[in-house]
């Protein structure tokens, strides 16, 4: 009985962590309607700030902790003016999400510059001595966060409901439009809701700190953590959050203690999916419904690049050229990177096909990388497999989870699909951690052979390099030509308006789960193809990290396009293979170059390449939309 108390405890401490993240989430989508994935990364820039303060400034604990929470709630405020509040009226609810990726990727990037790669430990505000009562033993630390959780929730509580901000910020929950005719300024209350949710997230961060090993990326654990547990409880209600955040402590710890701590994860993430699927809004939906009368989210999807068919041509011959003859003009040393940047860019152009031609937002493209290259490799090391029987079975096993990822999320669109297709990424992260047999646990999978095709070995990188250019190739063609059918038109009739879409006859259903069939195939190869090349493959490279970065390259290259991810693929895997001092700078330069597209350069790189050809050579645009079609009608 004292084995089930103690674990209760720990759940329960657990879950106000959880809790305390999850409110800040639940507050900024209340008043927003869009899931901020910065929160974690907020939390683990105070933990550090304060060890800064405390530790190595000797400032006093009240002062450090005061100084670390005052200057991130100043850093959320500047973030929130400068880029999430601007964003809200120029991007979709969906690309505001990948927004939010790209603050907690800048926010990685200055920690990572600021304190390095090494994990930091913060002592214990009261010493590391427990307390010992009726068998249990409490770290004192357990009572500072318990209490913190508590006077937040009441703080939040008696804003919400008895004063005049909080009955603006319900106002904005309930009815932005109309609450801008009643005189409230959205603006300054969407920015308020996200210096809020910031401040919550500092205090979460430092009063935390102790209980747990701080360092750069930490913040992707406590967003995923937070987000899992206001998804489960409501991601529109304060209750929920609390009730989310407390399940989901109690669920991890009794899974720990009596499954396993590899599978606690996994066993959240499978709860996240039946949540998502079966009660969307929550174990307790909040009682503030948004109005559905009123259309709020603009279809603001930016423009998409069209070239006439003469320079199209003309650029894909300078493409392919360039793609030939450049691993012989640089060093033998950039050619590996070159490699990896061609094998990603095939994973790219299903991602570029799902959410740029089609409008459906995934966060989990990098799980099927994982399932193509842990199938493929584990068939050729333990079963000697010809690596392309080895990547057809990859390709297959994908198809099927796509197939029942598909068939059980039919009911989700918009924001709950983004969320459902994450946590499937996060539930194959964990299971290519847990199964360690298969898969190699956090190791990874080692003896991996080179790809071959019968006698012909593809073991040189610059061999390697030209077979996945050949595919690259080869698979561009092929959608190229699928797109200039009616089932081209058909997905940017869907990425356009559903309901029109609908109307004129297209089955929005099959179209779209052909599109993610076609995705999750590319996933696959690509990861196999890494798996080949490198002949290792660890879950890092084929995790929810990866899936996001795969994000950045899309939006940095250019959506919609095909060809313009290639850009951001190249980007973002050189630079830091060639500039190596700057190596550490990759993370804060991605997020600064995802939030940059998004606001200003909603085309990419590629639209800024392919407006200056349309300009060079005079061309004027056309009715068919081989140039430059905005909004996304076709």
């Amino acid at each position: 009985m004292a084995e089930v108390l103690q674990i209760f405890v720990g759940g329960v401490l657990l879950g106000a962590i959880y809790a305390l993240i999850a409110l800040g989430f639940s507050l900024i989508y209340r008043v927003t309607g869009v899931v901020n994935l910065s929160q974690g990364g907020f939390a683990v820039l105070a933990a550090l700030a304060g060890y800064t303060f405390s530790q190595q400034l000797g400032f006093s604990l009240p002062i450090a902790l005061l100084c670390a929470v005052a200057g991130t709630t100043i850093a959320g405020l500047a973030i929130g003016w400068f880029t999430f509040v601007p964003a809200l009226k120029k991007l979709s609810n969906a690309n505001v999400l990948m927004l939010s990726v790209g603050i907690l990727t800048l926010i990685e990037g200055f920690s990572l510059i600021t304190w390095g790669s090494q994990p930091y430990s913060v002592p214990a505000f009261s010493g590391e001595r427990p307390l010992e009562f009726l068998g249990l033993r409490i770290t004192t630390q357990t009572f500072w966060i318990l209490g913190t959780a508590l006077v937040i929730f009441l703080a939040v509580w008696f804003l919400i409901a008895s004063t005049k901000i909080g009955k603006a910020l319900r106002a904005c929950s309930e009815n932005p439009s109309a609450a801008a005719l009643m005189g409230i300024d959205v603006k300054r209350m969407t920015l308020l809701s996200f210096t809020l949710a910031t401040l919550i997230a500092a205090i979460a961060g430092v009063v935390v700190a102790p209980t747990t090993t701080l360092q750069f990326n930490t913040g992707q654990l406590f967003t995923i953590s937070g987000f899992i547990a206001v998804v489960i409880g409501g991601i529109s209600s304060f209750p929920g959050a609390i009730v989310g955040g407390l399940f989901l402590g109690l669920v991890t710890q009794f899974a720990t203690a009596y499954v396993s701590s590899l599978f606690s994860n996994a066993i959240a993430l499978i709860l996240l999916l039946f949540i998502l699927i079966y009660a969307p809004t929550g174990l307790i939906p909040s009682k503030t419904i948004r109005r559905q009368d009123v259309r709020e989210e603009p279809r603001v999807w930016g423009h998409l690049t069209r070239l006439t068919s003469r320079t199209a041509w003309t650029a894909a011959s300078v493409g392919i050229a360039i793609a030939v003859i450049l691993p012989m003009l640089i060093p033998a040393a950039y050619i590996s990177s070159l490699t990896i940047a061609a094998i990603i860019f095939l994973a790219l152009i299903g991602l570029d096909l799902l959410m740029g031609y089609t409008g459906q937002v995934s966060l989990g493209q990098a799980g099927f990388m994982a399932i193509g290259g842990y199938t493929a490799g584990y068939l050729s090391i333990n079963y000697e497999i010809e690596p392309i029987v080895g990547i057809a079975a990859g390709i297959v096993l994908s198809l099927l989870s796509a197939l029942v990822l598909s068939i059980v999320t039919l009911r989700l669109r918009g924001l709950y699909l983004a969320l459902a297709t994450l946590a499937f990424g996060l539930l194959i992260d964990s299971c290519a951690i847990g199964f360690i047999d298969i898969t190699g646990g956090p190791s990874g999978m080692v003896g991996i052979p080179s790809f071959s095709v019968g006698s012909l070995y593809f073991d040189t990188p610059m061999s390697m390099y030209f077979l996945v250019v050949a595919i690259d190739i080869l698979v561009l063609f092929a959608l190229f030509g699928a797109l200039r059918s009616s089932f081209g038109r058909a997905l940017q009739s869907i990425r356009s308006d559903q309901m029109a879409a609908s109307a004129l006859g297209i089955n929005i259903v099959r179209h779209k789960l052909a599109v993610f069939m076609i995705s999750a195939a590319l996933a696959s190869v690509s990861g196999s193809l890494l798996a080949y090349s490198f002949n290792f493959l660890a879950p890092e490279m084929v995790g929810t990290a990866r899936s996001l970065e795969l994000v950045s390259m899309l939006v940095i290259g250019g959506e919609g396009t095909l060809v313009g991810p290639v850009l951001g693929s190249v980007l973002l895997t050189m630079l830091p293979t060639i500039f190596q001092p700057l190596a550490i700078y990759k993370t804060f330069f991605s997020g600064a170059l995802l939030i940059i597209c998004f606001l200003y350069l909603p085309r990419g790189m590629y639209g800024v390449i392919a407006t200056m050809m349309t300009r060079i050579s005079n061309e004027k645009p056309v009715a068919n939309g081989h140039e430059v079609v905005e909004g996304g009608a076709r």
